[in-house]
């Protein structure tokens, strides 16, 4: 049951990306920072929490987790270290996917031929 609530909390959250790339002038990138946004705030107000608790991975994986996930870093670090904690939560919290997506990237470029459009 827990791969099915993963798989249709995170098609929802997708399919709701497409159709904003469909329906409105909004570009990918606005998309981005908009879901990323949306997940920090779900995160202040204590709703992503549950919806983590809730579907697991398919609340995690989309970028609406990731900005989840820097907003809980971020009150982690500066519950912990004071204002400094602002600079370094984020980074520390996001520092695993952040580098997975760099290396992922770096492999693919390599292994393939980019070119520019």
């Amino acid at each position: 049951m827990n791969y099915l609530w993963a798989f249709l909390i995170g098609g929802a959250i997708c399919c709701f990306g497409q159709v904003l790339i469909d329906r409105t002038k909004l570009t990918p990138a606005k998309i981005l920072v908009l879901f990323v946004v949306l997940g920090v705030a779900l995160h202040a107000v204590g709703a992503y929490e549950k919806l983590i608790d809730f579907a697991g991975a398919g609340a995690t994986v989309p970028l609406t987790g990731f900005g989840s996930l820097i907003a809980g870093g971020t009150a982690d670090a500066v519950d912990n270290q004071g204002l400094l904690g602002a600079l370094t939560g984020p980074m520390t919290a996001g520092s695993a996917g952040i580098t997975a997506a760099l290396m992922c990237g770096l492999m693919v470029s390599v292994i393939t031929k980019p070119k520019d459009k």
